[in-house]
């Protein structure tokens, strides 16, 4: 606050630096000039280590001289995010050679963003040289020789318009929505390089804007425009899993102490640990099955072959949301999607085409041996008399009946646990799995959408749970086979 002595009007000595605007140049400068604010090392010269200079800012400044247009660092709270992110704030603002450069943190208030800004202010004033030619002041540091700004802002659709950032460094992206995420893309862009870099832990819910971005990276890994680098400990591994710890985070040892992590496993709720300390999906809290339990069970991604007995499962609906025929072989009791029907989330018009679904059922009776279909009877009493008449074999099968569903819930939420359930992979299948929260009743837990409004379908899942469940009773109730009459 309060008036500004001038700034030393020369510009700061970049000469000793490498001449390539990369990341070798990224890690000269922070070792040259800066210093680490606080904590491990305190005051000493910030050195890059080897996997922040070689498997993230690399990533983010190769050395082809392109860099992508949008990045993600998703890894466990404690490994340098806050200082990483400061040191590439303040080679923006003085060592990029971008005359007018625009340096924006950007995270879901301003008190959280001033975290990074005030480490990057702390290291300003540890060097006279930078001290002399940057201006600090509440809300900004300015550098006069190149007009270039760095600032603070909340992560509010209004507060990002009509900027023009070179760097856009968006901290803890798990908390900003997909609306404050779209104005962020949009302002960037206007420059021949900028970049839009978010680091953060994972979110506590898929239903995110950083999930869709993890999901497009790991299905994206040649996009140039967009980087992704992972810290996570592989799915499913124990929580005294020390190898897997130190995967997910590359600090332990250094300026992570060991003994600090494992205290606060014995205070910490699993799904927190996982998400804070292992860098792991763990999806919502109250999510039905565990984060990722899931897609290890994939096997074989084809129908059963003709004349397999199976048991199929259909669960129904007339408009907006989806229809699911689910299948499960008896003998082997994998899983297998036969159809699933849905619309646009946002189209209320769209309606199931039933003659379709009738066609498919016909199908399924004349290519398999189906000892069962169970179907839930509401809004398709009609077409289920239908199908009785002509293939048998249709029974009803109320999924609101807790004293039915809870039990077959329990069944195979036991067999994903222990691994006796395999499924064909089906990614829309695996969607409304993910969909699934588990709500508790005295008869058991049973599945349902997060909310009663949510656009999240589950009706696959529950098509899922009813034909494992009938599969497993016609496997341990074989048809009796009769006697043939004759003479002792």
């Amino acid at each position: 606050m309060g008036p500004k002595a001038a700034a030393a009007s020369a510009p700061l000595d970049l000469s000793m630096l490498p001449k390539k605007r990369d990341y070798r140049r990224i890690s000269a400068f922070a070792e040259e000039y800066l210093r680490v604010p606080k904590g491990t090392g305190a005051g000493d010269p910030f050195k890059l280590r080897s996997w922040q200079r070689n498997e993230i800012v690399k990533r983010m400044y190769p050395p082809t001289g392109r860099r992508p247009r949008q990045g993600l660092v998703s890894m466990p709270r404690g490994n340098g995010k806050t200082g990483l992110a400061a040191v590439l704030a303040l080679y923006g603002l003085l060592a990029d050679e971008i005359e007018g450069a625009q340096v924006l943190v950007v995270a879901s208030d301003e008190r959280q963003a001033r975290i990074v800004f005030n480490a990057a202010r702390r290291m300003i004033e540890l060097d006279h040289r930078l001290a002399e030619r940057v201006q600090v002041f509440t809300d900004r540091l300015y550098c006069p020789a190149t007009d270039s700004t760095m600032m603070p802002l909340p992560a509010e659709p209004a507060a990002l318009q009509g900027w023009d950032p070179t760097l856009m460094i968006v901290d803890e992206l798990h908390v900003v929505t997909e609306a404050v995420w779209e104005s962020i893309a949009l302002a960037a862009g206007k420059r021949e390089q900028s970049l839009t870099l978010a680091i953060s832990t994972p979110a506590d819910s898929a239903d995110s804007i950083m999930w869709k971005l993890v999901e497009y990276g790991r299905k994206n890994p040649d996009d140039k425009t967009f980087a992704l680098v992972e810290y996570a400990a592989p799915a499913g591994c124990s929580l005294e899993d020390m190898e897997a710890l130190a995967a997910a985070n590359p600090a332990l040892d250094d300026f992570l102490h060991r003994d600090a992590v494992l205290a606060t496993l014995r205070t910490t709720r699993e799904d927190a640990y996982r998400r804070y300390r292992l860098g792991q999906w763990v999806g919502a809290a109250d999510s039905w099955l565990p984060w990722g339990v899931w897609e290890t069970l994939a096997g074989d991604p084809d129908l059963p072959d003709d004349g397999t007995d199976v048991v199929l499962a259909f669960d129904g609906s007339a408009s907006g949301d989806s229809t699911a025929i689910v299948g499960c072989e008896i003998e082997t009791g994998r899983l297998f999607v036969v159809a699933i029907w849905q619309g646009p989330h946002d189209d209320h018009r769209w309606r199931v085409p039933r003659r379709e679904v009738s066609g498919v059922v016909a199908a399924s009776f004349d290519r398999w041996t189906v000892r069962e279909m169970a179907a839930d009877p509401w809004g398709w009493r009609t077409e289920l008399e239908e199908w009785a008449d002509a293939h048998g074999r249709v029974v009803e099968w109320n999924t609101a009946h807790r004293g039915r569903m809870a039990p077959a819930t329990d069944r195979m939420f036991a067999a994903v646990s222990t691994g006796e359930l395999s499924h064909d992979g089906n990614e829309i299948l695996a969607e409304h799995i993910g969909n699934c929260v588990a709500k508790s009743t005295p008869m058991g837990d049973l599945v349902s959408k997060d909310r009663r409004s949510s656009n999240r379908r589950i009706d696959a899942a529950v098509a899922a749970i009813v034909a494992y469940d009938r599969a497993a009773w016609h496997r341990a109730n074989p048809p009796k086979r009769r006697r043939a009459r004759g003479v002792a």
